[in-house]
């Protein structure tokens, strides 16, 4: 079997058999296994889920990482290996990623004796509930790491290609949730409420101006209304009205301006209406700020390498990455994967052709990467 057949098969063994953020226990029985079975030492962390590896000698020592998780999502690609579990599917690239690595790590073991300090390799569960970066950091993964390096595909670009860029690349995410209390009152007798639903209207209309006229235009925000739920029936208004949404942002005083305009245009309309709106805010996921000289690193070993590079547009999308980023430097980067459907998409089906070439870009990144002062 070829070294390219061997990490589609892994792919696609991963992709018929997807587990949920924080449930991923045969996917990392799978993993530990074929490491193993390569002879790489794995290192005894406590973990529920997950795998963390180390190949090489010394004290100098960079990361390699790749997520492991899927999404509960009904796969409706039609390939031969589409998932076996019901309503579950790796359909954001997880076991793309997982197979890159797993190649890289081949690579870097046939070559152990020759690398200037250790590689150490996170197959990381639940990046999609944004808790598993930290459950590894907890248990110590990134001890003695100098440099940590991981990727995303990128169905947009053509395989082949590569992007990234210094400092922020993927959002901040956060989460709010408007909580709208008016007074019920018999649909054809409205004077006799408060309509629970137009102020909730009102409140989604308002919403959309502050990126349009309350931040700078030339900063990056998008504020979504995502769910709308009120009422039960089609002749009584409703007394209360919940909203649900995101904001993105990789501006820090951005994303605090919004979060306060939100609450700002909540009390207005509710003054107004005579009503009342409950704000809660969840912060998610911070900006992922690749370091300047990392990530100008890792273009040119992939201009190198023969990658065709770009700099990479502004993600509006969170990554669980940029908690590694919090505690060490490195770089995420993006290689395209040419799939006619996106991410988090029940049809998304990436082009299997990049998975080779970039265990290779991945296992000379690290070697290099090693020899940097």
């Amino acid at each position: 079997m070829t070294f390219e057949q061997q990490l589609i098969d892994w792919r696609r063994e991963l992709h018929q058999n997807p587990e949920l953020s924080g449930e991923e226990v045969a996917t990392t029985a799978r993993i530990r296994h074929w490491l193993e079975s390569a002879g790489i030492r794995l290192l005894p962390y406590s973990l529920a889920t997950g795998v963390v590896a180390e190949i090489g000698q010394g004290e100098k020592m960079i990361a390699l990482r790749a997520d492991i998780d899927a999404l509960p999502i009904q796969e409706t690609s039609g390939v031969a290996f589409s998932s076996h579990n019901e309503g579950v599917m790796h359909a954001c690239g997880h076991d793309v990623h997982s197979s890159v690595i797993l190649g890289a790590a081949l690579l870097l073991k046939a070559r152990e004796s020759q690398l200037a300090g250790r590689v150490r390799l996170l197959f990381q569960p639940a990046e999609e509930n944004f808790t598993g970066a930290k459950a590894l950091i907890k248990a110590g993964a990134l001890e003695n790491v100098t440099a940590i390096f991981g990727m995303h595909n990128e169905p947009g670009l053509p395989v082949g290609t590569f992007a990234t860029r210094g400092g922020a690349f993927y959002a901040n995410v956060d989460r709010f949730v408007l909580r709208v209390q008016g007074k019920g009152a018999h649909a054809a007798r409205p004077h006799q409420g408060n309509d629970a639903i137009v102020l909730a209207s009102q409140l989604v209309i308002a919403l959309q101006t502050i990126a349009s006229r309350n931040i700078d235009t030339l900063d990056s925000v998008v504020v979504s209304v995502t769910r709308i739920q009120g009422g039960n029936t089609w002749n009584v208004l409703p007394e209360h009205v919940e909203l649900e949404g995101t904001v993105r942002t990789h501006n820090a005083d951005v994303q605090r301006h919004v979060e306060k305009r939100i609450s700002e245009i909540a009390a207005g309309l509710a003054s107004a209406f005579g009503a009342h709106i409950e704000v809660e805010w969840f912060n998610g996921p911070i900006t992922l700020l690749n370091d300047e000289q990392w990530a100008a690193f890792a273009m040119q070993v992939a201009q190198d390498f023969g990658y065709q590079t770009q700099t990479s547009e502004l993600h509006m999308g969170g990554e669980d990455f940029a908690v590694y980023l919090q505690n060490i430097p490195g770089a995420f980067v993006s290689i395209g994967s040419a799939s006619a459907y996106g991410l988090h998409h029940s049809a998304f089906n990436p082009d299997e052709a990049l998975i080779e070439d970039a265990a290779r870009y991945f296992a000379t990144l690290a070697e290099q990467a090693l020899l940097v002062n």
